[in-house]
């Protein structure tokens, strides 16, 4: 098996980019819609139901990123029929909590509500959204399965495609209920279930363009007792790490609120320097992961090593670009996003935080990608241990020096952490490659 080349990388991550680009939007045509209705809390409510939901299918990420791992593993041995069990497996997995997220709606929404401070007719109308929506629950979930199957068979069109149908189904019943029939917040929430399922159905159908599944599936391989806890121990890895991430994200936002509305706000819009980067660096971690995993399995140590050392060039290019672009036109973009010139001129403070973002956070990336793609879900889950630990420890014993800048100070850390510690602990494995 040859070296990968950076047409390979490319074409991997560049279209994991646009589909990481379109998540955002399928919440967008939502706000934008009922933006127009005449009633602020119709905005409200879908912003409270969009973190509800973001933070409850955020716990789910291992299904698409141990999948992903393992796939490209198996493909890489042309083990094809492995290939096929850990899709059903991670989808059974999926579906299976899916039904319970339904079964266990109104305990999670009362919980969620009872944390989140929300008028009343707020409340009332993202429950109505929630209540709506959460049946797309098993189509999301096992959509998730699927783009890392897609991923992990060196496939990162079809995700993409995918991705943007569902955007033109959004928009159109979304529009079509609300505008024709008049349904309000119903309206936008039907909208979003219909292109939860047609984006599962449309992957269903697309996997036997890729590999023909459901006719050469053998039980034995499905049920294979040593493959499954494999499976399951990866996830568990996966599974307890985002929840640091969550700690520490959450903790990151209302630890913000404390400082007062202006600063809430000027972290937000710098967050988004932050997520706008993540896109980027995702596409290249998601091309290490089917890259990498693909020539771990089978074995092909060089082409490892080339493709390790093909992804830190690329990642150090993007960086620099992305430290040049928010030098030179950060604060515009800013401008882009609020016109409030109160947080516009307090994020003046803040922004040399946001140029240090793509250096702090660029080996973070990389090797959670390379990290998904050899199985290394523990040395995922160490550092990220240490790293919370550094940022809350941190943060907590200097509070009072330099506010909201060590809270800044402490995320940064926090993220150079996750890198530096991953590359210590996966230095062994590596070696050895």
């Amino acid at each position: 098996m040859v070296e990968s080349t950076y047409k390979e990388i490319f074409r991997i991550a560049l279209p994991s980019i646009v589909a990481n680009i379109t998540v955002p939007l399928l919440s967008l045509v939502g706000v934008a819609i009922v933006g127009h209705l005449g009633e602020t809390a119709y905005i409200g409510s879908i912003a409270v139901a969009g973190i509800l939901f973001n933070m409850v299918y955020w716990l789910f990420g291992f299904l698409r990123m141990g999948t992903s791992g393992l796939t490209a593993q198996s493909f890489g041995k042309e083990d094809f029929h492995q290939c096929r069990a850990h899709l059903l497996r991670s989808l059974s997995i999926g579906i299976v909590a899916g039904l319970l997220l339904i079964l266990l709606q109104k305990p999670i929404l009362s919980t969620a509500l009872y944390f989140i401070e929300a008028g009343e007719d707020v409340e009332k109308y993202a429950s109505l959204y929630f209540q709506i929506c959460i049946w797309g629950a098993p189509a999301t979930l096992g959509l998730y399965s699927l783009n890392g199957w897609f991923i992990g068979m060196q496939n990162s069109r079809l995700p993409m495609f995918i991705s943007i149908f569902q955007n033109l189904v959004n928009i159109g019943m979304s529009l079509l209920m609300v505008f024709v029939f008049h349904w309000k917040i119903e309206g936008v929430a039907i909208g979003a279930l219909s292109a939860q399922y047609t984006g599962f159905f449309l992957a269903l159908f697309a996997t036997e363009r890729v590999m023909p599944i459901w006719n050469s599936l053998r039980v034995q391989d499905f049920w294979d007792k040593g493959e499954f806890y494999h499976f399951l121990s990866i996830n568990k890895d996966i599974f307890f790490r985002t929840l640091c991430i969550i700690s520490v994200t959450v903790y990151f936002t209302s630890t913000g609120a404390m400082y007062g509305d202006t600063i809430l706000a000027v972290n937000t819009l710098l967050m988004q320097l932050f997520t706008l980067y993540s896109y980027i660096m995702d596409g290249f971690a998601y091309a290490g992961e089917a890259i990498v995993g693909k020539h771990y399995g089978a074995q092909n140590f060089t082409a490892v090593r080339a493709t390790i050392r093909k992804l830190f060039a690329l990642s150090a290019v993007a960086c620099g670009a992305f430290t040049i672009l928010y030098a030179v036109g950060g604060k515009g973009f800013l401008g882009l996003l609020t016109n409030d010139q109160e947080v516009i001129t307090a994020s003046t403070d803040y922004f040399v935080w946001a140029l240090l973002i793509p250096v702090m956070g660029m080996s973070a990336f990389i090797l959670d990608g390379i990290s998904v793609g050899i199985t290394a879900t523990r040395a995922m889950l160490r550092s990220i241990l240490w790293s919370s630990a550094l940022f809350f420890t941190l943060y907590l014993s200097t509070r009072m020096l330099w506010g909201n800048h060590t809270l800044w100070l402490s995320f940064l850390s926090y993220l150079c952490a996750r890198g530096i510690i991953l590359g210590i602990l996966l230095k062994p494995r590596l070696s050895r490659v």
